[in-house]
């Protein structure tokens, strides 16, 4: 009789957790304006419940463990865009806060905290927060403080000056120190961070020789063949040891997505054909990431149906979604394209996929799947506030410029005299360095492994 009635209660809790679950699941209508910006809310807020950064024991702007430094600056700009497109400013000041505090002594997003594990692609995310902060108008910090410009520029010419030739003819490295894991491989990542970030000063400052390093970025990645022209797609990248012959050809959401927005830029900059054919081919080549099968619905081809995708890569999508929404505004004529893929992705796909954990509202890594895949963290919920918040991008103006409203004042564009791009790292710096990393060693012989982004 016992068993009987624990039997009972167990069915009655599960039927009152499921039915719970439904009623708390979010509705999203692609096509009402305020259901859009709700169920952009809900996520913004999921996000944040992996931050406490502003509370005792936290470290400003860093989200819980186990999450980079670099993924934090991914996720303050998504945050920026939520309050650009929906209006809501609860997280400015914290966003602020966290930027600012993480900009380091040079700043250039270089913390001597970041030192064993920040590469020229983690750099790249935190330029792009500060580059969308100057385009979208944020609020400028006050004049004792970096502006939103500058920092952009400083991290471009941070990350230009370690263009290195020593090795397949070009390119950036992944890591910026020698004595990170991955020195020796160049990546796509890395270069599409140049590239973007060029694009975008390009644009926003009008100064051609931004325009220059774009082009010579995007000739090295196809000239060393990371990009393959019949089909564009853009692979991970190769060992700098065997002067990049052995491409890894994985595919991932944020490579092709780099280089499709900065295109974009660059068209919206030059009106040349050059850019435009180059939008439209990237944006061709993105089907391997959309699933007919299911819809239309974006996925992570690499690592998603093996139920394989890290940490990390489990934000990338966000990142794709990010930069289709500025492609659509900057190259109007891909709008109905994209719009498409992010309309298909929601309703196929997030929708169904974001109504698991506790709160019912919890989002999955892989939205193929039919319900909540009982997975959960920070890159699940802003992949899922990208997709829906970027529904907005034909309710709020394009990205600024210097001359059409943008308000952030930099620097003349061009290096800055005696600063040492390459970073000064002490003795000090070096012997804390190897600190962590044996202490990471000693985490792997555990059993423990950390993915160093």
């Amino acid at each position: 009789m016992i068993c009987f009635c624990a039997f009972q209660w167990c069915s009655f809790f599960l039927l009152f957790s499921t039915l719970l679950r439904s009623a708390l699941a979010i509705e999203i209508d692609v096509n009402n304006v305020d259901s859009v910006k709700h169920a952009a809310w809900v996520f913004s807020h999921g996000m944040m419940d992996y931050y406490n950064g502003n509370q005792t024991g936290g470290t400003l702007g860093k989200f819980t463990w186990p999450y980079y430094w670099w993924e934090a600056g991914a996720a303050w700009g998504s945050l920026l865009d939520y309050w650009f497109y929906t209006g809501d400013a609860t997280y400015n000041q914290i966003l602020m806060d966290a930027v600012l505090g993480n900009v380091g002594p040079n700043n250039d997003f270089m913390p001597k905290s970041e030192v064993t594990t920040e590469g020229n692609d983690d750099q790249a995310f935190w330029g792009f927060t500060v580059m969308a902060a100057a385009e979208r108008n944020f609020t400028n910090p006050s004049s004792d403080q970096p502006q939103w410009l500058e920092l952009s520029e400083t991290v471009f010419w941070s990350m230009a000056d370690r263009w290195d030739t020593s090795t397949c003819n070009g390119g950036l490295r992944w890591q910026i120190f020698q004595f990170n894991k991955g020195y020796n491989y160049k990546n796509t990542i890395s270069n599409a961070g140049l590239f973007l970030l060029a694009a975008r000063l390009a644009r926003y400052t009008g100064n051609t020789t931004y325009v220059d390093w774009a082009q010579r970025t995007w000739d090295w990645v196809e000239e060393v063949g990371f990009l393959d022209i019949d089909f564009y797609y853009f692979y991970d990248g190769a060992s700098a040891t065997d002067n990049c012959t052995d491409i890894k050809k994985y595919q991932w959401t944020y490579n092709a997505a780099s280089f499709l927005a900065g295109s974009a830029y660059l068209y919206n900059l030059t009106s040349s054909d050059l850019w435009k054919n180059r939008t439209q081919n990237v944006l061709e080549g993105l089907h391997v990431f959309f699933d007919e099968r299911s819809g239309g619905v974006m996925n992570e081809v690499a690592c998603e149906a093996v139920q394989k995708c890290n940490t990390d890569q489990q934000s990338f999508k966000a990142y794709l979604s990010r930069f289709m929404g500025l492609t659509a505004v900057l190259a109007p004529w891909t709008y109905d394209t994209i719009y498409a893929h992010l309309v298909n992705t929601i309703v196929h796909g997030v929708a169904q996929s974001c109504t698991g954990g506790r709160d019912g509202v919890t989002c999955g890594t892989s939205w193929l799947v039919q319900g909540w895949d009982n997975t959960w963290g920070l890159g699940q919920q802003m992949s899922a506030l990208e997709t829906v918040q970027n529904l907005l991008i034909n309710q709020v103006p394009a990205p600024y410029t210097a001359s059409t409203g943008g308000s952030s004042r930099g620097g003349n564009g061009f290096r800055r005299p005696g600063y040492v791009y390459l970073s000064n790292v002490s003795t000090g710096d070096r012997a804390g360095a190897g600190i962590l990393t044996s202490v990471v060693l000693l985490m792997m012989l555990g059993g423990a492994w950390w993915i160093v982004m």
